[in-house]
């Protein structure tokens, strides 16, 4: 019966989604377009890019050179924003909980495919989004360290926590 897997995989992101935080996402919201891409990603023919300034923070999370100047923290952490979306200490959060209608999209065309966690692994699809998951992590670790870095040498926001 092929109602079990869907019911299964929508409860899943559902849950998924009410533990996400909401006011400032790690991971961009995935659209009709990117439901669409589910089976290309899962069999890894259309994997996502990770974007250079995140691949920098993955190899140097914790560089400082080039930063003499607040003016260049701020260009820096700019940058981050622009891939990672708000930081905490400025993302608005309206208090309610939204479902993410992209990412149940996902989990019910994913259901469709047989063995799919085999079929990612074997594809090389799981390795691809653990990469990329691991270089929005990497991205926020960097954004972090250099607001402290910024805060260290008494900068003004926003090469420094707003608060």
């Amino acid at each position: 019966m092929i109602m079990r897997p869907v019911l299964l995989a929508t409860l899943a992101a559902l849950g998924w989604a009410f533990s996400a935080p909401l006011a400032a996402q790690v991971m961009p919201e995935p659209d009709a377009k990117e439901v669409a891409k589910t089976p290309l990603r899962d069999l890894n023919i259309d994997a996502r890019d990770i974007p250079e300034v995140l691949q920098a923070a993955v190899r140097d999370p914790y560089r400082t050179d080039g930063f003499a100047k607040c003016d260049a923290l701020v260009s820096a952490i700019a940058e981050l924003d622009m891939v990672l979306g708000a930081d905490y200490d400025i993302a608005q959060d309206d208090g309610e909980k939204r479902i993410s209608e992209g990412r149940v999209g996902q989990s019910v065309v994913g259901s469709f495919i047989p063995f799919r966690g085999l079929v990612r692994e074997a594809s090389g699809a799981a390795e691809a989004d653990r990469n990329l998951r691991a270089a929005y992590t990497a991205g926020m670790v960097r954004r972090s360290f250099l607001k402290g870095w910024g805060l260290g040498r008494g900068c003004a926001y926003p090469a420094r926590p707003k608060n």
